[in-house]
């Protein structure tokens, strides 16, 4: 059995653990650069706002009136709060396979003949509620499909409480007759146009379908899905997370870059971010690319994008890879830009186990440089202190603009919530 637990409406309830005064408040959360809308409480759904609706669309006395409470986005609090929930589920269950930020799967121990499955659904929801004031659905089902259709259903109808048990086939023929088979995980609006043409409208007509005409038709994962919808289980818990093959690190700026001291410090610090990422996977880069463009909509400009690579020797070193970065950046800088994006990709790496070195390298030297940088992580990890280089900058003028970031009340001491007696 399979449970499917996703947390709703991620980004605008992390935005209120911390602040209860916003229960029931409607709240938007914005993309880089406080773009459009990419997160919204039910209060905001239910006045028509919609996703990717730009906030400059929104106006003041639109906000005003309903008391919107506008956020922008503030990725270190919602990559803890993802932590949290997905530490307590690992508590609770035997297996769990984190799907994405804010949902996961997890196997149920149901050889207890004591607890019913909607009981174990319902444990796990006040659980997480609990230790992180998130709600969350859950859905359970016998395939995987059908639990993400069983937490469609959990989310969509409140009678539900936010939990339901699919593992009773008359219960799976009920719901997948009033489903909308673009709802079907892996279905999607394009798919579900070409079987709406056959008449294939609901969750209920498409498991009605035979395997084999759904792959002559459509292709294997169509099939898949069939069979997943009629119990057949095709889609195993995937606990085994494969090494990244690739890093990239981008952002938009706030305002335009011209001056290519502002530029470096930008490359600098993705690519520090990057070596970052390289080494939590314990993995070694040996191709680094730099990119940097301007904005094309912008008139009487001259729109330039332009990007470079190195080969490298194997490593993880920051500050190796800062020279690298600097050194292409160099190359494909052109003065009198105005950039709005550049970016950091690390690619080809390998592990530390199959990593060839050179045979004319200090390895005690190296040794000694990879200690170096377990201890920045460590320190950077711990969130008592910030290790950076030099090269990075101090001013942050090329930061991304988020004028209403709120505070990082799990990862910043200086912003722990108080409460006033």
């Amino acid at each position: 059995m399979f449970a499917h637990i996703d947390v709703n409406s991620f980004y605008a309830s992390c935005e209120k653990v911390f602040r209860p005064d916003l229960d029931n408040e409607p709240i938007i959360v914005l993309s880089n650069n406080d773009g459009c809308v990419i997160a919204r409480s039910q209060e905001a759904k239910a006045l028509g706002i919609k996703m990717g609706h730009p906030y400059f669309q929104l106006s003041a006395q639109f906000i005003e009136q309903h008391n919107i409470q506008v956020f922008s986005s503030n990725y270190a609090l919602y990559a803890d709060m993802s932590n949290r929930v997905m530490e307590t589920l690992e508590r609770l269950t035997p297996a769990i396979e984190i799907y994405s930020i804010d949902e996961a799967f997890c196997q149920l121990a149901t050889h207890s003949p004591s607890l019913e499955l909607e009981q174990i659904g319902k444990t796990l929801k006040d659980t997480v509620k609990q230790h992180t004031h998130l709600a969350v659905g859950v859905g359970i089902a016998p395939t995987k499909t059908l639990a993400k259709l069983a937490n469609y259903a959990a989310k969509k109808w409140q009678k539900t409480q936010g939990v339901v048990d699919l593992s009773n086939r008359i219960r799976q023929h009920k719901l997948m007759a009033i489903t909308p088979v673009e709802e079907v995980w892996g279905i999607g609006r394009r798919l579900a146009k070409q079987l709406n043409v056959l008449k294939i409208n609901t969750a209920l007509d498409l498991a009605k379908l035979s395997p084999h005409e759904a792959r002559k038709k459509f292709n294997v994962i169509v099939e898949r899905t069939v069979r997943e919808l009629n119990g057949e289980s095709c889609l195993t818990l995937d606990n085994i997370h494969e090494p990244r093959k690739q890093i990239i690190c981008s952002r938009s700026f706030g305002e335009k870059v011209t001056e290519l001291e502002v530029m470096q410090a930008a490359i600098c610090n993705y690519t520090a971010k990057a070596a970052e990422k390289l080494r939590h996977d314990k993995q070694y880069c040996k191709h680094i690319t730099v990119f940097i463009k301007t904005s094309p909509f912008v008139p009487n400009s001259p729109y330039y994008s332009n990007y470079s690579s190195e080969v490298i020797a194997a490593t993880n070193d920051t500050r190796e890879l800062l020279t690298a970065a600097q050194n292409i950046l160099q190359r494909i800088w052109q003065p009198n830009k105005h950039y709005q994006k550049a970016g950091v990709i690390l690619n080809d790496f390998c592990d530390n186990e199959t990593n060839q070195f050179d045979l004319f390298i200090d390895h005690h030297k190296k040794t000694r440089n990879g200690d170096l940088m377990q201890v920045i992580d460590k320190i950077n990890y711990s969130h008592l202190g910030k290790i950076f280089f030099a090269s990075q900058g101090v001013n942050g003028q090329w930061h991304m603009k988020q004028n209403r970031l709120s505070p990082a009340y799990t990862t910043r001491i200086a912003d722990i919530a108080t409460v006033k007696l």
